[in-house]
C-alpha cells in the first residue's frame, strides 16, 4: 500500500493557483509578511477559494498540513 503524498512549497503554490517556481515562491514570501499576530488564513492577499483550501485542509490536519505549516512560519519571520 502506498503512503500518503509528500507535497512540496512548489506543489502547494500549483494548487493554490500561484506561480510555483523556486523563485517566485521566495518573491511572494518576501512580498507577504505577517504580522506576528496575523492569521495566515486571514491574509488579504488570498482569494476567497485559496482561504477555504488553506483553512480546510489546517482543519482536517491533512496531508497538506506539514507543507502549510512551513508556508505559516515563513510568512511570520518575527513570530
Amino acid at each position: 500500500m502506498l503512503g500518503e503524498p509528500e507535497y512540496t512549497m512548489n506543489d502547494l503554490f500549483a494548487q493554490l493557483g500561484l506561480e510555483s517556481s523556486d523563485e517566485a515562491i521566495e518573491q511572494f514570501i518576501a512580498e507577504h509578511q505577517l504580522d506576528k499576530d496575523e492569521e495566515l488564513i486571514d491574509a488579504d492577499f488570498w482569494n476567497e477559494k485559496q482561504r477555504m483550501f488553506l483553512k480546510e485542509e489546517w482543519q482536517l490536519d491533512a496531508v497538506w498540513v506539514e507543507v502549510i505549516d512551513e508556508l505559516n512560519v515563513r510568512l511570520h519571520p518575527d513570530a
